[in-house]
Order: C-alpha cells, then structure tokens, then sequence
C-alpha cells in the first residue's frame, strides 16, 4: 500500500511516496480506498513544522481530506463499493489520509454526493466541515445578515454558499478585485476589498477566516466567529454583548452528509484548480504554495 509520509520537516522535498502496511479496521471503523484527496493549509503548515509541539510523532502520514470506495463496512451501514467521503483529525489522531488504504472511525464517515466526481467531493470535508460548524455556532438564520471575510477562499466560498442556502443575507470581504465575480454568482450583496466598507452596517454575524478582526461590523449583542487559530484570539467584544469563538473543525460524519444534501441539491457547488497524480505530490505542493488558486489542489490515487 502506497502512503504519502515524512519523517522530517522542510520544503515538499521531504514528501515521500513509500510502502505502507495494510490498515486493519477496528471496531467501529470503516476501510476505505482513497480515490482523492485535498491538499489543505494545515497539511502544509504540518510538513514545514510550523504546527510546533502540536504535532504527532515522526515518521507522519500527512492528509485530513479523502473521497473513496468502502472496502469493508464493519458494522456500519456503509457497504463495500459505497462511495463516501471523510474527514480524519490528523493533527489529534496521527491518521493521515494520503494512502490508498485508511481505516476511519464509521461516525466520521459519509456517502459522498452524488451529483459530482469523487474527485470534486475530495474537495469539502475539511473546509466544507469548517464552513458547516463555524455557521451553526453563528446560529445564521433565514434573514438575518452575514459578513464573510475571506468569502472566496476555499472555506469563505463554501461559507457564503451555506449561509446563503439557510436564507441568510451575506456580504464578501475578499482580497482582490477578480474574486468578486465568484462572490457575487453565488449570491453576495456588498462584495468589497477594504474592510472599512463594511464598518456601519452592523451585522448580525461576522464569519473571520484570515484574521481580519473586522469587530466594527459586528452589531451589538451579534456572534463573531474566526477560524484564524494563528491571528490569535478574537478582541473582547463582551462590553457590548457579542459573542466570540475561535472555531476549530472536529470530524463530522451527520455533517458532511448535510453537505452531500446541499451538493445534490444544486446549492453548493465544489471547486477544483487542478488535479495531480499521487507521484507528483510535491509539484502539488508547490502549486499550493504559490497561491492565487480559484479552488482546491486534489491529488488523486
């Protein structure tokens, strides 16, 4: 069984394809054959080191994202040859997704959308799991109004296509002038590169994915949500009665099937830049680290 795995820190040199021994499934787990994958910021924070004492012991199979095909079911109700998607913890676990064998946890498991590539659906759990429980601790309702910092980022732009399917009134921060197009498809009222453009409409929630602390646009008595866990904690905005978090994603199997309903249902919709074979892992991670991506790095197997 092929493993993508490090046993140092450093540049996407030290990514290797190796040999790896075949999982076996324990009880209340699920086998799954990796068709995809994603390439995500902390996959890339993890193998430069940047994570520190965070980190699970060397040698390390990186990945948090896969799209695959059951191989043994356990005792779950998912069935061999079933098509699902999944998101590991790896930083908690040490249970890294890039091998084309990985036994999951059966609640951290789901049957992947169908209405699109496994490929595609290798693009959601960890920023579509992110987007789905930062929104539910917002508490975002039919109605009420969203500023979305980051919006066209690969967890903004799942974000905004969420709040928008609740019904929710949202408006884009982004970084540069060529991602309103994407914003404003997807249902973006006020789309703006400064943050002071939004400073007096006083929102009911402000969802933070970069750190853009951006507390002037939350109304009083309103949430603020970042997932920003290397901008630090959210300023204290208790004096006029909002409520902070920093949100960190956990696996999320009832989750990610919410996520393949709205992908069925044509409101939400993944985004692939490019795709590349599992031997060119670290041309993968190069492309990732240029930026500028209009969608997520897959790699398939």
């Amino acid at each position: 069984m092929r493993a993508i795995r490090i046993d140092r820190f450093g540049s996407p040199e030290v990514l290797d394809l190796v040999e790896d021994r075949r999982p076996l499934p324990g009880p209340g787990e699920v086998l799954v054959r990796t068709v995809a994958t994603g390439i995500n910021p902390v996959d890339d924070k993890t193998r430069e080191g940047a994570i520190g004492e965070g980190t699970p012991p060397l040698p390390l199979t990186l990945g948090w994202d896969l799209a695959g095909v059951v191989v043994d079911g356990g005792a779950s109700p998912l069935r061999a040859g079933d098509g699902v998607f999944a998101m590991s913890h790896q930083l908690d676990t040490a249970r890294g997704t890039w091998a084309d064998l990985v036994a999951l946890p059966a609640e951290a498991v789901a049957v992947a959308p169908r209405t699109v590539s496994l490929v595609e659906a290798a693009t959601l759990p960890l920023p579509g799991l992110t987007a789905l429980q930062t929104l539910d601790w917002l508490a975002v309702s039919a109605g009420e109004r969203l500023l979305v910092a980051g919006a066209a980022g690969a967890v903004g732009g799942l974000a905004l296509q969420i709040a928008r399917a609740r019904g929710a009134e949202v408006d884009a921060l982004v970084s540069r002038d060529g991602q309103g197009a994407f914003v404003r498809e997807h249902g973006a009222g006020l789309v703006s590169t400064d943050p002071a453009a939004f400073g007096g409409r006083r929102y009911d929630a402000v969802f933070d994915t970069f750190g853009a602390f951006v507390t002037e646009a939350v109304a009083d008595g309103g949430r603020y949500a970042s997932i920003a866990t290397q901008a630090g904690p959210v300023p204290d905005l208790s004096a006029r009665g909002v409520r902070t978090t920093v949100h960190q994603v956990r696996e999320d199997g009832a989750g990610l099937a919410e996520l393949a309903r709205l992908v069925d249902e044509g409101a939400l919709h993944p985004r692939v830049h490019a795709t590349y074979g599992l031997h060119r892992i670290r041309a993968a991670h190069e492309r990732f680290r240029e930026g500028g991506l209009t969608g997520k790095i897959v790699v398939t197997f």
